[in-house]
């Protein structure tokens, strides 16, 4: 018996449709349908047989996928590719090269994805300033892999109040980001880690539903298309290197051996424990990528700081520097950039992890003089010690500036 392309959900008509897509596939969604055209189709008769529910849901599953659950229509889209056992040489050079020593790591986030659904997983950055690297390749075969459950935003579109269109997706892509503004980023790190959502359609009331869509962006700005400080945990940068001989077919043999990667998926066993929220642990994720973003996100305040002890280290041939709130207010005042004791205070402790003395101890005091040279003097107080090697590691940049 031919299946029925209808349902009702609610009191509402929907038609079960293939949309076609460029790369030859289809992508299966529904339709509103009114139900004087379904008549005119197909007679009265086929009224009383098309499927009812009582209302939508979604309930994302891979391996045991259900059309209905409880008298409501499952809106996540089952899988066309079943696992099936085969060759995936190109596939493991592919992911090797995405997440390269983290190769692992790698497998085991792709294989959360399509075992574990609903797993809190980290936001994925892939980031490059060189040309024909894999990035968009890499979206593209997520694509293909889970088809209508990824969906690609832009900035824009991310921004916009109104998320019916991705709110339920398993995958949200954003190519070419930047988040230049700082609620887009509190945005995206709260959606990366809620398990609910406010599920907002142009000229329908809002509603709250599960949230389960992890995150992915790419971006040709390593250095700063996203906020974000240096105990921010939820971020897992890439620096994607250039493939080196480009195949233009490449993309088709990946596509070609899906079914194969998701059987070599089920069997694999996981090389990372469930450990924290996001699965993963925070030094797991540790990537230069990662680092130089939080360094490029400094405030102006720390790099101007930093800039002048390096140089008064350099010029007093020394190693470590003591000084207290107000000596720091003092050295910024000879520049352009000004703050305050308290702002200053929060930032060794806080940003920079310095402990500072108990009790008021004798220092000696960094000052500049009007001729810009730099000097120490006796002083009294709570000071902190600041070392050379702390803001190398941290501020590496400074030292390469012409």
């Amino acid at each position: 018996m031919k299946q029925i392309p209808y349902v009702r959900v609610g009191t509402s008509y929907y038609k079960r449709v293939k949309a076609p897509t460029i790369a030859g596939h289809f992508n299966e969604i529904l339709v509103y349908w009114n139900l004087e055209t379904i008549r005119q189709d197909h007679g009265k008769d086929l009224i009383s047989k098309i499927p009812k529910y009582d209302g939508f849901t979604c309930m994302p599953s891979h391996l045991e996928y259900q059309q209905e659950y409880f008298s409501f229509y499952n809106t996540y889209s089952p899988l066309s590719r079943s696992p099936q056992e085969g060759e995936i040489e190109t596939t493991l050079k592919f992911v090797k090269h995405i997440f390269g020593p983290q190769f692992e790591l790698g497998l085991d986030y792709l294989q959360i994805l399509y075992m574990r659904p609903i797993q809190v997983l980290p936001i994925l950055c892939l980031v490059s300033k060189e040309r024909t690297t894999g990035k968009s390749t890499f979206l593209k075969w997520l694509k293909a892999m889970f088809e209508n459950n990824l969906t690609y935003l832009t900035n824009d579109s991310f921004g916009s109040q109104f998320n019916a269109d991705w709110v339920n997706k398993l995958l949200i892509c954003i190519d070419e980001v930047l988040f230049n503004r700082e609620e887009l980023t509190e945005r995206i790190k709260y959606l990366s880690t809620t398990n609910t959502n406010m599920l907002e359609a142009k000229g329908r009331d809002k509603r709250e539903v599960e949230f389960f869509g992890k995150f992915i962006l790419c971006s040709n700005n390593e250095d700063n298309f996203i906020k974000i400080d240096a105990n921010e945990t939820r971020f897992w940068v890439l620096k994607i290197p250039s493939i080196t001989h480009e195949e233009t077919d490449f993309l088709d043999n990946l596509i070609s051996e899906i079914p194969a990667f998701l059987h070599f998926l089920i069997h694999r066993k996981l090389s990372s424990r469930h450990v924290t929220r996001m699965w993963f642990q925070p030094q797991q994720l540790m990537t230069k990528a990662l680092l130089r973003l939080i360094r490029n996100n400094r405030n102006r305040v720390e790099k101007e700081l930093a800039s002048i002890l390096l140089n008064a280290m350099e010029h007093l041939d020394v190693n470590t520097i003591n000084m207290c709130s107000y000596d720091a207010v003092q050295l910024l005042n000879t520049t352009r950039v000004k703050s305050d004791h308290t702002q200053l205070r929060r930032m060794f402790k806080n940003d920079w992890k310095l402990m500072n003395q108990g009790n008021s101890n004798r220092y000696q005091k960094l000052v500049i003089w009007a001729d810009g040279s730099f000097n120490l003097i006796p002083a009294k107080g709570r000071y902190f010690t600041i070392e050379k090697d702390f803001l190398i590691k941290n501020f590496d940049e400074l030292m390469t500036e012409d």
